[in-house]
């Protein structure tokens, strides 16, 4: 895992270093900036593949290619064995793989991808930059005067004209041409859908399709323990985290597990009980509400959202974040599952036909600016990896081709029943059927902040400065403490709609 920075139209190679100094914390073990034709490419480095010979920025072999990755390529061996024979290969890195199949294939290489990744490779043609199918890595780019920059984190760009996230499953080519002052950005173009699928004509019976996915979950997990270095999990005791480790632990020789709350807190007996079950070595951090308050200030900055729901689910986050990383540079966690197994209650209101369908393809989608940003920004802030097999492209589109009804929360069954069901006997029957909680909930701190703002915002000021900008609401006094950190750490620069929000209360609700 990785920061990655890109700056074209010039070989400004000073605003590169500046601009990769902001986001050091997301690879803390190596940097390295390069020049190349008409701009810079340059990387902050997490060590996790091939740690002394996978040196970022990295360039093939004839020296015209360049480039710069943040994420995971889990089917890189794969890849490597088509191209071996063609071509050098002077690393064990995903990273070189990229070089040799853009040499080949283009842009057309993106979707033989299976993995999270953002990056910008330089060459020839300009700059391409390129984003996974669910936007599990994040990636920014924008316009400053002749200058197109892009980078993994906002807080990396000075002042800008124009600045975009890159969606989720997209890529933009840059042009070798003159600089772009004045004139607009090429459009980013779409190269795969997680949920843009057939769904299935003849339909699986019930056990069949339970078979498929629990086979689909535990080869999404061992997938995903692809290192170099150790690997644990997120341990919340919930039905997610709990499956994970489940399947994680006969592939390890010591599982190490974390988890966080406040005294009392409901996460901190079930995640015990599931270490028990498993013989994981678990590691647990107690917070306070003055840690709370302290740590508010930087986990927005780190977050880069005033989102309250999202701010929320942040703090226990950013706390698990920094216990793991004392102890492994890589993290398992279950998010996902419940975009994908129709696991928030407010979805109970959306029936089983057309519109349940059409609110899981939603969420799915807006994952990528709201608890996938979450994930991301709180783990790197530590320099530490998280990866979540729950969103494995192939058991997405799995899923994703089931009729929604076999889906749909109803009467008498827990939500994400065919979750449960598929892993049965995998975990303690309390745990295999503990309901649902927020992060923020299960952690204990759910309503921390808002008593906090409850004392500190009179509805009066909240009154008058619910509208920042013309058409964005704050829903709550509690958002609008949120909203003015956040504005004393980003200024005016940001602009209010590359903040990801929640659309409305109700899906505000399951956010977390």
């Amino acid at each position: 895992m990785c920061g990655i920075v890109a700056v074209w139209g010039r070989s400004e190679k000073p605003l590169a270093e500046r601009m990769l100094a902001r986001i050091s914390h997301r690879g803390p073990d190596d940097s390295g900036v390069e020049t190349f034709g008409r701009g810079v490419v340059a990387q902050a480095r997490l060590s996790i593949l091939d740690l002394t010979g996978g040196h970022q920025p990295m360039y093939n072999e004839a020296g015209n290619l360049v480039v710069a990755f943040n994420g995971e390529i889990y089917n890189h061996l794969s890849l490597r064995r088509r191209l071996e024979g063609r071509h050098t290969f002077r690393t064990r890195t995903d990273t070189e793989v990229l070089l040799h199949l853009y040499e080949e294939e283009g842009e057309d290489m993106l979707p033989l991808l299976d993995g999270m990744f953002a990056f910008a490779m330089a060459g020839a043609r300009g700059l391409l930059l390129a984003r996974d199918p669910l936007g599990i890595k994040p990636f920014y780019y924008g316009r400053s005067g002749d200058l197109v920059l892009a980078a993994s984190e906002v807080k990396a760009f000075p002042e800008m004209d124009e600045i975009h996230m890159l969606p989720a499953g997209h890529f933009l080519v840059i042009g070798s041409r003159d600089p772009y002052a004045r004139e607009e950005l090429p459009a980013p173009r779409a190269f795969r859908s997680p949920t843009d699928v057939v769904p299935f004509i003849s339909v699986p019976d019930l056990p069949e399709i339970l078979a498929e996915l629990r086979h689909r979950v535990k080869e999404a997990v061992v997938k995903r323990l692809m290192s170099d270095v150790p690997v644990g999990v997120f341990l919340s005791g919930g039905l997610d985290s709990s499956i994970i480790a489940a399947f994680m632990r006969p592939h390890t020789l010591a599982l190490h597990s974390f988890t966080t709350g406040m005294p009392g807190a409901p996460d901190l007996r079930a995640a015990r009980e599931v270490a028990d079950a498993l013989g994981t070595e678990h590691h647990e951090l107690v917070y306070t509400e003055q840690d709370v308050l302290d740590a508010l200030p930087q986990v927005i900055r780190h977050l880069e959202s005033f989102d309250a729901p999202l701010v929320r689910s942040a703090i226990p986050n950013f706390f698990l974040a920094r216990l793991a990383s004392k102890h492994v540079k890589v993290a398992l966690s279950g998010e996902g599952a419940d975009e994908l197994f129709a696991g928030y209650a407010y979805l109970a209101d959306k029936g089983s036909g057309t519109g349940l369908r059409e609110e899981l393809d939603r969420i799915t989608d807006r994952l990528q600016d709201t608890n996938l940003q979450r994930g991301d920004r709180m783990t790197m802030a530590f320099g530490l990896e998280g990866r979540v097999p729950f969103l494995d492209l192939g058991l997405v589109r799995y899923v994703a081709r089931l009729p929604v009804e076999i889906l749909a929360p109803g009467p008498g069954r827990l939500e994400k029943f065919l979750l449960r069901e598929a892993c049965r006997g995998l975990l303690p029957p309390g745990i295999l059927s503990r309901r649902k909680l927020k992060f923020s909930e299960g952690a204990g701190s759910s309503t921390v902040l808002a008593a906090l703002a409850a004392r500190t915002i009179s509805q009066e000021e909240f009154a008058a400065e619910r509208e920042p900008s013309p058409g964005v609401y704050l829903r709550s006094p509690e958002e609008l403490l949120y909203y003015r950190i956040w504005r004393q750490a980003f200024g005016q620069s940001v602009p209010l709609g590359l903040v990801g929000r929640t659309r409305d209360p109700a899906a505000a609700a399951g956010a977390t």
